[in-house]
């Protein structure tokens, strides 16, 4: 091949590299445009937060018997405190002859060492025919109580106490209410 058919070819391949570089170089700068990546905004880390969960099951049990069972739609576990925030919360308690209470609550703050818990806003109690109801309660593990400190009504279809506190000893169904004890009762009272 003589000498000016070799450049010919060099200077077509160079041009042909040339416009696969230019081609290629527009491909990249177009797609970058088009697909451009937006930025997030108000980015907000807890710094105290070990862990972030949409739903959280827990079950307590001692010497083999099952305590209770929590469930809750969101959890926030805090690292430095021992603690677990929880959100719209459910928690079946037992007592010792196996009968189940329903507890329901907006807010509860689990403590990950001890397992006593505090319930906040709408607390709501079930048991067999009676309901309770207060903006704070708390549960005490080792000795398998629920108490309240705060403003208490509990009431079944047919009577109605309220009290401004309340301790309710799982393991020995009993109920005790303090301060300003006050109610209305009818003979098909289920209130023991």
């Amino acid at each position: 091949m003589n000498r000016p058919a070799r450049q010919r070819i060099i200077r077509f391949l160079s041009g042909g590299l040339v416009l696969i570089f230019l081609s290629l170089g527009g491909f990249l700068y177009f797609t970058r445009s088009v697909m451009e990546i937006p930025e997030i905004e108000n980015i907000h880390i807890d710094s105290k937060a070990a862990l972030k969960l949409d739903g959280m099951e827990q079950v307590s049990k001692k010497n083999g018997i099952t305590e209770w069972e929590l469930k809750a739609a969101s959890a926030t576990l805090l690292r430095e405190e021992n603690k677990a925030v929880l959100k719209a919360v459910n928690v079946t308690f037992y007592t010792r002859d196996n009968k189940k209470v329903f507890l329901y609550s907006d807010k509860g703050i689990l403590n990950t060492k001890t397992r006593d818990m505090t319930f906040l806003e709408n607390v709501l109690v079930r048991h067999e025919t009676y309901v309770l109801k207060t903006d704070k309660l708390h549960y005490e593990k080792k000795t398998h109580i629920i108490r309240s400190d705060v403003r208490v009504t509990l009431e079944d279809h047919a009577s109605v106490i309220t009290a401004d506190s309340m301790v309710t000893e799982l393991n020995k169904n009993r109920v005790t209410f303090k301060g300003h004890v006050k109610g209305n009762f009818s003979e098909n009272s289920q209130i023991p």
